[in-house]
């Protein structure tokens, strides 16, 4: 497959510079960047799996606020009152 990228100057100049110091071409250097990235996006966990201890219900935890977890038993106990 053949992709075409625009680089700027800068970035351009220091892609040569880096090829001729590790003796690679450009496509080269390229392939390898782009598998680094790909398999660093693959390997890296998840923004849920990051906070899945705080989306995940935990169901033998009691929640801590217990007026929130009784709210129907007070409401029906108040109003009977």
């Amino acid at each position: 497959m053949t992709v075409t990228v625009r680089l700027p100057a800068v970035l351009e100049e220091e892609l040569a510079q880096y090829c001729v110091e590790r003796r690679l071409t450009r496509s080269d250097a390229v392939k390898q960047a782009i598998a680094r990235l790909v398999t660093a996006e693959r390997d890296a966990p998840s923004a849920y799996d990051l906070g899945r201890d705080l989306f995940d219900p935990k169901t033998d935890e009691k929640p801590a606020d217990a007026v929130a977890a009784n709210s129907k038993r007070l409401l029906r106990e108040r109003f009977r009152k």
